[in-house]
């Protein structure tokens, strides 16, 4: 059966249903090892990830039109119904025909039983007024985010090339860019073309990393020369980050607790001729017994988090947060911060950093820490660097809003261990 984007998109949506498996990570893999070609490779990722911000919105549609209410549903008949939707109502260069045909023929493989309601559903959807049907707010709302995706961001490999070059590069590789707000290695790229095709994509001059996750790893301003260890490091983009401020000179110990997630941080440090990172498969809540002794200058810990901070980008994570999630994870990070701490070499610096916008893990976690950790201190993020200015709490904490800043949501703080 020859390639088949709708296909695929249909059995990446149902493992994220079925497994709460990631959207990026799912994707990566069929890019790479699938058949698709061309435009189908970005059709299959607008479907993707598509359907998954726009969810409630799509279940919105299928309870005007369904008889039965979606929490009804088999998933797969949600599914190919979300699908069928999605190409209906945001894709305007596809014609309502294909996106109704296409859908019900997965359907006759899929849920064989319920292609006929799904082929009804889906044509009575297209007949539809639809402003009617949702309403003039909801309406105008989908027109909006219609337009909108997160902006690509990336950035210069400073070790072999400056920004202000890049942007000549690019600019005459038929691709636009323009300087980030805040990070002086940042810009925004616009391409007609995949960014991967590009010339300086594959010699390295770039990488794609969020301007947030850029500014988290300037927080610690690593010298040539120091010893670096960074905790929860896949897929790798704050290690070279920190690899290029350092000129390359210096080691950092990348670690995270999945050693194939790791291999993704390995490539990434090849393709931008960086050999200053070293990787180990490690549980970073258990940092300081593993480690047994060994003492960094710089220790960065992102940790897991919420992911409430990157929904543009992780927009499965959305249906599945509860309250007790963050309990869990606010447990969890305190035990990565006190084990982080055990690594921090006399005079040294900890950043921890979290992708989300919830105050308990964020300065709840901090408070608690310096509360049994005296020989450490909050610096203030703002004092250090006049660029964060508009970036920060009262308190000095880092704190960046999508909405406000135009980057992933992210919180960090800057940790100071005092000498003896």
């Amino acid at each position: 059966m020859p390639a088949n984007p709708r296909q695929s998109a249909f059995s990446i949506l149902a493992r994220i249903d079925k497994e709460h498996s990631f959207a990026d990570i799912l994707l990566d893999r069929e890019l790479s090892h699938g058949e698709l070609q061309g435009a189908d490779r970005g059709l299959l990722t607008e479907l993707v990830y598509g359907v998954l911000r726009r969810r409630g919105t799509l279940d919105h549609i299928i309870n005007q039109f369904s008889l039965q209410r979606v929490d009804r549903l088999e998933r797969a008949v949600l599914t190919l119904l979300r699908l069928g939707l999605y190409q209906l109502f945001f894709l305007d260069r596809i014609p309502a025909s294909a996106a109704v045909n296409e859908t019900v023929k997965i359907a006759h493989g899929a849920a064989p039983r319920a292609a006929g309601f799904i082929n009804a559903v889906l044509r009575q959807a297209d007949r539809a007024d639809w402003i009617d049907q949702l309403g003039a707010t909801e309406a105008e709302e989908l027109c909006r985010v219609m337009s909108e995706a997160p902006p690509l961001t990336i950035r210069v490999n400073t070790l072999r090339i400056s920004r202000e070059a890049l942007l000549e590069r690019l600019a005459a590789e038929g691709a636009t860019a323009v300087p980030a707000r805040y990070s002086p290695v940042g810009a925004q790229l616009s391409s007609p073309a995949p960014f991967t095709t590009l010339p300086s994509f594959q010699e390295g001059f770039f990488s794609v990393q969020d301007e947030a996750s850029q500014l988290i790893a300037l927080l610690l301003a690593p010298a040539a020369g120091d010893r670096l260890l960074d905790l929860c490091a896949a897929p790798g983009g704050k290690a070279a980050c920190l690899a290029e401020q350092m000129g390359n000179r210096g080691s950092i110990l990348a670690c995270d607790l999945h050693p194939r997630r790791l291999e993704q941080v390995r490539l990434g440090a090849q393709r931008l001729g960086i050999d200053i990172i070293s990787t180990r498969a490690m549980d970073a809540a258990d940092a300081g017994q593993s480690l047994s002794g060994e003492l960094f200058t710089r220790v960065l810990v992102d940790a897991p988090c919420s992911g409430l901070g990157v929904l543009r980008r992780n927009p499965e994570g959305k249906w599945w947060k509860t309250p007790q999630d963050v309990a869990e994870l606010t447990a969890l990070q305190t035990r990565i911060l006190a084990s982080a701490a055990e690594c921090v070499a006399e005079g040294g610096l900890l950043v921890y950093a979290t992708c989300s916008t919830t105050v308990a893990v964020n300065e709840a976690v901090v408070d608690d820490f310096l509360s049994h950790h005296s020989d450490f201190v909050l610096e203030n993020v703002t004092e250090l660097f006049p660029w964060s200015a508009d970036l920060c709490t009262g308190r000095g904490f880092f704190r960046s809003w999508p909405h406000r800043h135009g980057m992933d949501g992210f919180c960090a703080a800057r940790l100071r261990k005092s000498h003896h």
